[in-house]
């Protein structure tokens, strides 16, 4: 039997969870899919890490013969404008020439989707076209503009949650339905961690996972800690990440005297150990989708406290039943929520814990696999 072959689009200047999806989709393919095969395209180099350990899953990779992926500034907006540029217009040929000799059936574009959409406007390809839209984006006059012209080109459109689903369906920009299909989540390591860090991080009780950008809000977090250490002066913080902000944070984790509480470890490959060592995993997010470190917090059955921000975390905890809610942006409501959660029971926490982890097995990715299979066909 021939399968049909699915490639996937999604440069990136930082590793954002969006790259995980895309890996961990195209590996479940590999893995899984009697019907199917997967190819990542690497525009710029910036899947050569993700090669170069991928020996065991000998997952497929197509080049489009550029290696500036580790030259490209980032971390500011002016920065990582010029960089999404360069990537567009350095890989706008390269990918049509490569649409046009290898024809894959479907093509699921995830970021710098501007350039696959306007690639199919000008011209035709044999092959699929499949938008996967993550969270809530940013629906800018030229983002709206460009999904309502390209959208009969477009074969499938995909995102995360029924919230960023109604979302975009109440704005009516595409002429077909948006179909649900959850991102692919990274199986937990159990193996222990050789890192230096672990026997204090054992002592801390509060664990912080993303990068250091404004959409993450670490600095609600730590105001608020600033004021719930003085009632609970045993407590601790790991933060882990890096990020335009970290500087900042820092200082503000200075001006608060919080530098014997609050830690800041850098990125760390494999998080779960600490996950799992943690009595508290905090998502202070703006907006999420519902975001990958809170289903892994999910599945390493630590409790959760999330901000009830768009577009997911509120629908992935079940409204609450899953973890501990509060309301987005606001101080106030964190101290209060995390109050509660602090002095919750065993038992009731217990609870929260299984009803979350009830929900991350929604975002394994054997399943995500078989959903693809149905919905794209």
């Amino acid at each position: 039997m021939i399968k049909k072959e699915i490639y996937y689009w999604g440069p990136f200047i930082d590793n954002v969870a969006t790259v995980k999806a895309i890996f961990n989709s195209a590996k479940g393919i590999k893995r899984y899919s009697k019907k199917y095969s997967s190819t990542i395209i690497n525009a710029v180099g910036e899947w050569k890490t993700y090669k170069d350990n991928n020996k065991k899953e000998k997952l497929n990779f197509r080049d489009l013969n550029f290696d500036y992926y580790s030259k490209l500034p980032r971390f500011t907006f002016l920065k990582s404008r010029y960089s999404y540029l360069k990537i567009f217009f350095t890989c706008f040929f390269p990918l049509k020439r490569l649409l046009e000799k290898e024809k894959p059936d479907y093509l699921i574009i995830h970021l710098i989707v501007s350039l696959p959409l306007i690639l199919f406007l000008l011209f035709t390809f044999k092959t699929k076209l499949c938008l996967r839209i993550s969270g809530t984006p940013k629906l800018t006059f030229f983002r709206q503009l460009l999904w309502r012209i390209s959208s009969n080109k477009i074969h499938k459109v995909f995102c995360p949650t029924e919230e960023t689903k109604n979302i975009l369906e109440r704005k009516k920009i595409f002429n077909k339905g948006i179909l649900v299909l959850e991102d692919p989540i990274l199986e937990v390591n159990n193996k222990p961690s050789e890192d230096k860090s672990a026997c204090q991080f054992l002592k801390n009780q509060i664990i912080l996972i993303g990068r250091l950008t404004k959409q993450k809000n670490f600095e609600l977090f730590i105001n608020a800690f600033s004021i719930i250490e003085k009632k609970y002066p045993k407590l601790k913080v790991n933060i882990f990440g890096e990020g335009e902000l970290k500087s900042k944070l820092m200082q503000l984790v200075d001006e608060k005297k919080l530098k014997d509480k609050v830690f800041f470890l850098g990125y760390k490959k494999n998080i779960f150990f600490y996950l799992k060592n943690s009595k508290f995993f905090v998502l202070s997010s703006l907006w999420e989708d519902p975001g990958f470190v809170l289903i892994e917090a999910a599945l390493c059955n630590t409790s959760i406290i999330s901000s009830d921000c768009p577009s997911g975390p509120k629908e992935f905890l079940m409204n609450g039943k899953g973890g501990f809610l509060f309301k987005n942006n606001s101080i106030e409501s964190f101290v209060e929520t995390f109050e509660e959660a602090l002095n919750s029971s065993e038992k009731a926490l217990s609870e929260k814990k299984i009803i979350a982890k009830l929900q991350a097995k929604k975002y394994s990715i054997l399943r995500h696999t078989k959903k693809l299979e149905n919905l794209i066909g």
